[in-house]
């Protein structure tokens, strides 16, 4: 009877802890433990510290991801089925269908460049739309693979770059336009509705309420007080599922995901991830990107004369985004990232700099990936220009190169974690063990 009372003892208090901690989550950016408020429908939290949003409450929570996830697969579909664009010149025409573009440039030898596109404008965006509907469906599935499919969505999430490619085919339209008549086909209409739907099927699934649906989170016993970091008090975030763990548990067991109170090595591996790229971007530069071939006379083209001959025809426009997105964009953040670096290596104090510099990596995190601009415009061009002798382009060497810079920046940026220039704001931290953050 006594074993009874007590096991019913020890139940109540693992109760009344996880019902105390169902609202709790730390800031994966300043590691801030927060309580979340009583969320309305279309509310969301943010952290009062950075203003990172921690979760958000939808209407219909399933039926909204799914129905737009739904659908934009749909679309995907039609998208690939008839003609997407065509173009006119000098009385030759030749359209193209979107699955065709990575055809074209295989059958050119440039299998990598029609790899990056089809793994980041086709494959990843429909195993994230197909991973939304079954999950939020609930389909009878092993928990393995709830686990296996939720930790890949949020982690390929930033590799879909839908919107990307459809800003580089508006681009080379307006390049086109020089040379001839361009149209776009039946199925130009349903890619753009693809890109909008996949847009808004990521933003319909809140990352803390999926693994919830997945399975609660594990219970932690100590006490915890909000308004301190983690790290003060020996509990860390699951970088996958945002569970809240003892410090010295290196294998969440939600998600499985192996993690640490700091990202191990992290400025080593940012340091040389963005070094690599330094040294990538300047062949990139001076390199060509594309070949055009008109009656007979190839005339190579660089990122930079591709701007300048824009600018030259008019098409400011034009030219400013390939300037911005190409040019400026990367060369930025190639120097966030190192300043970054430098200041959670120094010694400042003011949290108004652990603000600025948070500020700073949000924003080398969003656009970088917008660099990859160039490389669709190249695809897009490479793949409807072929009209022989007449009029002809193909991609070069330098659009490789271009796409391996960006792609590089954005594992610099992943690799980089941002508690660490948080973690200066604190004159306690200096005496706190840092883990294996830097």
């Amino acid at each position: 009877m006594v074993c009874s009372h007590e096991s019913h003892k020890q139940q109540s208090h693992a109760m009344h802890g996880e019902r105390q901690q169902d609202n709790l989550i730390l800031c994966p950016q300043c590691d801030m433990l927060v309580a979340l408020p009583p969320l309305q429908s279309g509310s969301k939290a943010v952290c009062p510290r950075c203003k990172t949003t921690l979760s958000a409450r939808w209407s219909e929570p399933r039926k909204q991801p799914i129905g737009f996830a739904l659908s934009a697969l749909f679309m995907l579909v039609l998208a690939n089925i008839f003609p997407f664009i065509n173009m006119r010149v000098a009385g030759l025409g030749n359209e193209i269908k979107l699955i065709q573009i990575p055809q074209v440039m295989v059958a050119e030898d440039y299998a990598s460049m029609a790899t990056l596109f089809m793994v980041f404008v086709q494959l990843i965006p429909a195993f994230c739309m197909l991973a939304i509907i079954l999950l939020c469906a609930r389909v009878r599935l092993p928990r393995e693979w709830k686990v296996w499919m939720a930790k890949v969505l949020f982690q390929l999430k930033t590799w879909c770059m839908v919107e990307i490619f459809l800003a580089g085919v508006l681009v080379s339209f307006v390049k086109l336009m020089a040379y001839g008549d361009i149209g776009i086909g039946a199925s130009f209409i349903p890619y753009c509705l693809f890109c909008l739907l996949q847009v808004r099927a990521f933003q319909c699934v809140d990352r803390r309420w999926l693994w919830q649906d997945i399975e609660p989170a594990p219970v932690i016993e100590q006490p915890l007080q909000t308004g301190r970091t983690g790290l003060l008090q020996g509990v860390r975030s699951c970088s996958c599922c945002t569970a809240i763990l003892p410090a010295q548990e290196s294998k969440c067991p939600r998600c499985h995901t192996v993690g640490y109170v700091r990202r191990r090595h992290s400025l080593q591996w940012t340091m040389a991830l963005l070094v690599t790229s330094i040294i990538l971007y300047i062949p990139a530069m001076s390199m060509p990107i594309m070949i055009t071939e008109a009656l007979g006379n190839k005339m190579p083209s660089t990122v930079m004369a591709g701007v300048v001959l824009l600018w030259g025809e008019g098409s400011y426009p034009v030219a400013m985004v390939i300037f911005i997105a190409s040019i400026m964009v990367p060369s930025l953040k190639m120097l966030a990232i190192g300043w970054l670096c430098l200041d959670a290596n120094g010694k400042g104090k003011a949290n108004a700099d652990s603000e600025r510099m948070h500020l700073i990596y949000e924003v080398v995190e969003f656009v970088g990936r917008w660099s990859m601009i160039d490389v669709f415009v190249i695809a897009v061009l490479s793949a409807l220009v072929r009209m022989g002798q007449l009029m002809s382009i193909y991609p070069d060497i330098g659009a490789l190169l271009f796409a391996m810079v960006v792609i590089l920046t954005m594992f610099a940026a992943m690799a980089f974690d941002p508690r660490l220039t948080w973690d200066r704001a604190n004159e306690t931290i200096k005496k706190e063990p840092q883990g294996d953050g830097k």
